[in-house]
């Protein structure tokens, strides 16, 4: 079996950055992707999410980022990200849905299915869209209404004379109730308080994204920047603000009843939808037979040097980069950890070259030694 020298997980903007770095340094890799297509979590986004409403898309390495406008962001990123493979003849294999990586000796395994691959190091690109966070309250099962997640956000249209409860003190929830209020009767409700800004800058945003990478920096499961950056308002959530709908923000519900929510004063709320905008996890449950979990349940991550969202490497086992994980959970974000996980990838293979030729030319021994 072919041994990769390097091999990316999932192809968003994180690895098709990585991809591309890789490829520059002259890396022999493979980027295996679960998507049918391009577009990494971009192609999965509502249909009522224009250009315009996007929180921002950076550049991918070499190829300026599409501009505003009304068009769809589902089509018009996904459009961008197939380009980019297809110009840069980036070695991307698809539908892969990786199930499991395992050590071999020095070898990383990756498997999906009835399929494997084998390399000797690993860029995981896989973000968070496919692990939606719902957090449990008593009496979710009996609720007779609909319940559903960021990932299945049908469009405002959807809920038109329905009463809409969202939950969620982030980006998401906000823009939700900037599309529903204007429509539709909306209820929002917070754990916390929501923290609105009147200022962010660059420093702000470093600052932010600091706190995000010491929290992984000590194996905590990495926190949300906008918890730190704090929310604000964009032209389109202005109507929903007129109607006051911000303002009458609730603490959160004791528990969920048949028909709505109720408080831990015994107040109730009639609700037709629970919509829950309460964010992700990060997808690495693949990575579990490799333990690099810490006693605090997140993964530890080196430092990277100077700038804070270049920490990839995994502390306990400098085989495995993260991309787009903790500080560089966001597309600027990713790309620069794309790069510096290629760069982390040869300074690995050169430190450990000598062993690795040896097993090449010898790889029954070399197992044997595993």
């Amino acid at each position: 079996m072919h041994v990769y020298d390097a091999l990316v997980i999932g192809a968003g903007q994180a690895g098709l950055s990585a991809s591309y770095h890789l490829t520059r340094l002259g890396i022999d890799h493979v980027l295996l992707d679960a998507n049918p297509g391009p577009g990494g979590a971009w192609q999965h986004r509502w249909d009522s999410l224009s250009m315009d409403d996007v929180h921002g898309v950076a550049d991918l390495p070499q190829a300026p980022a599409p501009g505003r406008s009304q068009d769809r962001a589902n089509v018009v990123v996904p459009d961008w990200f197939g380009r980019y493979e297809a110009e840069r003849g980036l070695p991307v294999v698809r539908p892969v849905r990786v199930d499991r990586v395992t050590s071999d000796g020095d070898l990383l395994v990756v498997r999906a299915a009835d399929r494997s691959w084998r390399t000797r190091t690993l860029v995981n690109a896989t973000g968070t869209w496919t692990q939606p966070f719902v957090p449990y309250y008593p009496g979710a099962e009996t609720f007779l209404g609909e319940q559903l997640h960021t990932v299945d956000y049908p469009g405002p249209a959807h809920f038109d004379g329905r009463r809409v409860l969202v939950v969620g003190g982030g980006a998401s929830a906000v823009q939700f109730i900037g599309e529903l209020a204007p429509r539709t009767d909306v209820l929002w409700v917070t754990r916390r308080e929501p923290l609105w800004r009147d200022h962010f800058d660059e420093q702000a945003g470093r600052d932010a994204i600091s706190l995000v990478q010491q929290r992984v920096r000590e194996g905590l499961p990495p926190a949300s920047v906008v918890g730190v950056t704090g929310l604000a308002l964009r032209p389109q959530e202005q109507e929903a603000a007129r109607l006051g709908a911000y303002d009458r923000r609730r603490p959160m519900f004791a528990r969920i009843e048949p028909d709505g929510v109720r408080w831990a004063d015994g107040a109730f709320e009639r609700v037709d939808v629970i919509l829950w905008a309460t964010g992700f996890r990060p997808a690495v449950s693949h990575l579990a037979p490799l333990h690099l979990r810490s006693e605090h349940g997140g993964i530890a991550l080196l430092p990277g040097g100077t700038d804070v969202q270049t920490s990839t490497t995994a502390a306990l086992d400098p085989r495995v980069q993260l991309v787009g994980y903790g500080p560089s959970a966001s597309t600027i974000g990713g790309n620069r950890a794309g790069r510096a996980a290629a760069l982390a990838v040869r300074r690995y293979l050169a430190g450990h070259g000598d062993r690795l030729s040896s097993e090449a030319s010898n790889p029954r021994e070399s197992a044997a030694a595993g």
